[in-house]
C-alpha cells in the first residue's frame, strides 16, 4: 500500500488531509514540531493538508465538517492513549496508527510490561510505587532503578535512584504525572526499532553521555550519537527485530510505531516500551531508520498514510 501514487491518496482522502497536533500533554511542544514537519511533507508531495490543534475546543467540529482522513501527530496523554482515536471512530473518520485499545495499552507502560511478562517476552523487572512502598526493600531487591511515570513519554518525569531516599524522592517528583513504577536499571546498550506497515526497519543504537536517554538527550542535545547501522551482527539484529515486532504485535498495534529495547551485559535484549506515535522532528528516530531503509521523510509520511488507507484500516 506504500506504493500508492499521490493521485491515489488524494482520491482516497477525498479532499484535504487533517494533521492533528499540539494538544495539552507535557509533550505538546514536540507534537507541534512533529505535526509541522508532517504537514510540510504533505505540502511538498502535493497532498492538500490542514493542521488542527486538539487543544482548541472546536477541533472535533472542524474534523467532522471537513475531513474523512486524519494523520495523528500527537504525543502523550490525550493524543497517543486512545482518547483521540476513540473520538475519531465516533466521528467515522479514518486515522493513522494504532486503534483505541492498542494505543491505551502501549501508553500504559506498567500494564504493557505485565502483558509481556505473561507472554514470556523479556522485560526488566518492575514494581508499581505507592505511598506504602517499602523503599529499602525495593532497592535491596532491584539494586539501581529508573523511576517512570506510567503514562508519559519523551522520558518526562523519569529519574534514576540507587538508594531508598533517592527512590522515594524520585517517586514524589514523578507523581505529578500520575501513576508511577520503578524498573530495574539495566547496564548495557540501548536500541530502538521502528515498525512500518508490518516490517521492522534497521535498528538504531543510542549513545549519550547523559545519565540516560532523557528529554534533553532526545530533543535538545547535539551530542547524542545515533548509530545506524547499529553495529550488531546480522543474527543479533534479526533477533532484535523479531522481538520488537513481537512486542508491537502483542499489543495489536497497527501501521507504524517504535519499540525501545535495552541489551544487558549478558547480551539479552529487554523490552522497555512501545511508542505508537513516535516523534517526527529533526531529532527523531523513525525518520533516521527510514532513511537507512531507503525512504526519505516525504516517502515515510506517505507510507504511514497509505497504511491507514489500506483495507481493514480504522474507520
Amino acid at each position: 500500500m506504500s506504493e500508492m501514487t499521490i493521485a491515489d491518496v488524494n482520491r482516497s482522502i477525498g479532499g484535504k488531509l487533517a494533521v492533528l497536533f499540539g494538544g495539552r500533554s507535557a509533550e505538546r511542544e514536540i507534537s507541534l514540531k512533529s505535526g509541522a514537519e508532517v504537514a510540510a511533507a504533505f505540502n511538498r508531495l502535493g497532498v492538500p493538508v490542514e493542521t488542527i490543534d486538539v487543544a482548541d475546543d472546536d477541533w472535533m467540529r472542524r474534523v467532522k465538517s471537513s475531513f474523512s482522513q486524519v494523520f495523528i501527530a500527537l504525543h502523550g496523554p490525550g493524543g497517543e492513549d486512545g482518547t483521540v482515536q476513540g473520538a475519531l471512530e465516533c466521528l467515522g473518520v479514518k486515522y493513522t496508527g494504532s486503534g483505541v485499545l492498542a494505543s491505551a495499552l502501549a501508553m500504559d507502560k506498567y500494564r504493557c510490561k505485565q502483558l509481556w511478562l505473561g507472554m514470556g517476552l523479556s522485560t526488566p523487572k518492575f514494581v508499581e510505587l505507592t505511598a506504602e512502598s517499602d523503599w529499602s526493600a525495593i532497592i535491596a531487591d532491584f539494586g539501581g532503578v529508573i523511576v517512570k511515570p506510567t503514562c508519559e513519554g519523551s522520558s518526562i518525569g523519569m529519574s534514576r535512584a540507587a538508594t531508598a531516599e533517592e527512590l522515594k524522592s524520585a517517586w514524589q517528583e514523578a507523581q505529578a504525572y500520575g501513576r508511577v513504577f520503578a524498573e530495574q536499571w539495566v547496564v548495557g546498550s540501548e536500541y530502538t526499532v521502528a515498525i512500518l506497515n508490518g516490517k521492522a526497519m534497521p535498528a538504531i543504537k543510542l549513545e549519550t553521555d547523559a545519565e540516560f536517554y532523557d528529554f534533553n538527550a532526545k530533543y535538545l542535545s547535539n551530542e547524542t550519537r545515533y548509530l545506524c547501522p547499529c553495529g550488531l551482527s546480522t543474527e543479533d539484529e534479526q533477533e532484535l527485530s523479531e522481538l520488537a515486532l513481537a512486542a508491537f504485535n502483542s499489543l495489536a498495534c497497527e501501521g507504524w510505531g517504535r519499540v525501545d529495547v535495552m541489551r544487558d551485559s549478558a547480551g539479552r535484549f529487554n523490552l522497555l516500551e512501545v511508542n505508537t506515535v513516535p516523534g517526527m522532528t529533526d531529532h527523531s528516530l523513525v525518520p533516521m531508520a527510514a532513511k537507512q531503509a531507503g525512504l526519505n521523510f516525504d516517502q515515510l509520511v506517505l507510507a504511514i498514510l497509505a497504511g491507514s488507507l489500506a483495507d481493514g484500516a480504522q474507520v
